[in-house]
């Protein structure tokens, strides 16, 4: 049996994610291959979301000043799902 696969960047992690939801979704697969793609989408989304967490906590060391933590909150720019941006109330924009 070949080694365990080095861990993928979140990047690869992200876009062999994006492909088997593009599989899923084409309805094509028979059930067997269906859901060992979804269990294989589980485990990568939970490899993303720790990847993610990481980072997160990365930029919060990075941005520590005199022994307190300067948080600003991210804005993507997609509020596709709002419409609006409720990070930043009354700044306009």
């Amino acid at each position: 049996m070949a080694a365990k696969k080095q861990a993928a960047t979140f990047e690869q992690a992200l876009e062999e994610l994006e492909q088997l939801v593009e599989r899923l979704e084409a309805g094509d697969l028979p059930l067997e291959e269906a859901l060992a793609d979804f269990e294989r989408g589980v485990k990568l989304t939970r490899e993303c979301q720790q990847k993610l967490a990481s980072a997160e906590q990365k930029v919060k060391v990075l941005m520590e000043q005199n022994g307190t933590v300067q948080e600003a909150p991210f804005d993507s720019g997609d509020n596709s799902e709002t419409g609006e941006n409720d990070n930043n109330p009354g700044q306009g924009f």
